[in-house]
């Protein structure tokens, strides 16, 4: 029998993040096969009157193409996948699998092209901008270890962290939408770090379980070239299958200057696939209460509450500051006081202190307020 939790899982993404409607076509997209999820998502894509379509993709077999990829067969797979993307109303990304490491042997050159091919066609150009779309992962005991719990723990941490009630994180996100809305000067203070940059005119978006489960984010971005000073990431972050630690960046007017981390080789050929990989795409504050430490994932950890990210690379277009890159590496840190602490200050006003909020108007955001 199906875990009931599945079920719910799979009707929250279907009729609260896609919101499909009768007669619209959905893209599910499996990494790693996960039949029970894929299954509940087609059953619930039919009851909402949609038309699903299912891709299966298998991380290993990833790997294969990508180890002798040439700039025309990437580009071909781009055309092809692409032509299936513009068919699409809605898509939802299931990423599975039980090595997250699975490409780190993968050339950088590779996992480049497939960036500035594949990443950038069907994804960056199609599928973010013109669809209705979630991306999510799926538990696994992998990301169990990789979060030092059990897997039967990881499974109620994720469940929670998945199937909490979002329409009430949408509704607390506002003040803070409003309020960065409002705003020109940001500083962030904390252990190595002191920046200082404007997000003047550039709309705040909030992320409340539309575009990824888990959620709990409000993004923006930097005026291009307005980010000076220094800031040392606390959060262990995988890129293209390799888990960067010790991150630190040096800005001048927007652009990084000086990068290192325990691959500085590796994070500078990254921040070189072109010119706006140097420069930053998204300032984002995170807030998921249930999320609370780093467990190697993106999708979770850029959620964190008491974080935020700071984005090399490519913006949205819902928050546009001219910036393009194939790259879009959400890079996290977190500002409780068991990670350092920290400040975010807006226009010179204290908003945040140690992963709190401390104004009136965005206490609702704290964890005990949205669990």
């Amino acid at each position: 029998m199906r875990d009931p939790r599945i079920t719910t899982l799979a009707k929250n993404l279907i009729n609260y993040s896609v919101r499909l409607q009768k007669g619209e076509k959905i893209l599910i997209e499996n990494f790693g096969l996960q039949k029970e999820l894929v299954n509940a998502l087609v059953q619930e894509a039919y009851a909402a009157g949609g038309l699903p379509f299912v891709t299966l993709k298998e991380h290993q077999v990833d790997r294969a193409l990508l180890m002798h990829a040439t700039e025309e067969q990437q580009s071909l797979t781009a055309q092809f996948e692409a032509n299936v993307m513009k068919e699409m109303d809605a898509y939802i990304g299931l990423r599975a699998g039980n090595n997250i490491s699975e490409l780190s042997d993968v050339p950088s050159d590779k996992m480049a092209l497939h960036s500035k091919t594949v990443g950038t066609k069907v994804h960056r150009e199609i599928r973010v901008p013109k669809t209705k779309w979630c991306v999510l992962r799926y538990p696994s005991s992998s990301m169990a270890q990789l979060a030092n719990m059990s897997t039967e723990n990881f499974e109620d941490f994720y469940f929670d962290v998945c199937n909490l009630d979002y329409g009430k994180m949408d509704k607390a996100m506002d003040a803070l939408v409003e309020l960065m809305n409002k705003t020109d000067k940001v500083q962030i203070k904390g252990p190595g770090t002191d920046l200082t940059f404007s997000i003047k005119d550039i709309p705040a978006v909030k992320c409340a379980g539309n575009m990824n489960i888990p959620d709990g984010e409000v993004y923006t971005a930097p005026v291009r070239d307005s980010i000076n000073g220094t800031i040392s990431y606390n959060t262990p972050s995988p890129y293209q299958s390799f888990t960067f630690e010790n991150v630190q960046f040096t800005f001048k007017d927007g652009k990084i200057i000086e990068a290192t981390s325990n691959d500085t080789d590796r994070i500078n050929k990254i921040l070189d696939t072109d010119e706006g990989a140097r420069y930053v795409g998204e300032f984002a504050i995170g807030v998921n209460p249930f999320i609370q430490h780093p467990m190697k994932d993106i999708l979770f950890d850029e959620k964190i509450d008491g974080s935020f990210h700071f984005t090399p690379g490519q913006c949205y277009d819902d928050a546009f500051n001219d910036n393009h890159s194939a790259v879009h590496w959400d890079l996290v840190m977190i500002q409780r006081p068991e990670y350092g602490g920290g400040e975010i200050y807006f226009d010179d006003v204290l908003i945040r202190k140690d992963g709190r909020f401390v104004i009136p108007e965005l206490e609702s955001l704290n964890p005990e307020n949205l669990k």
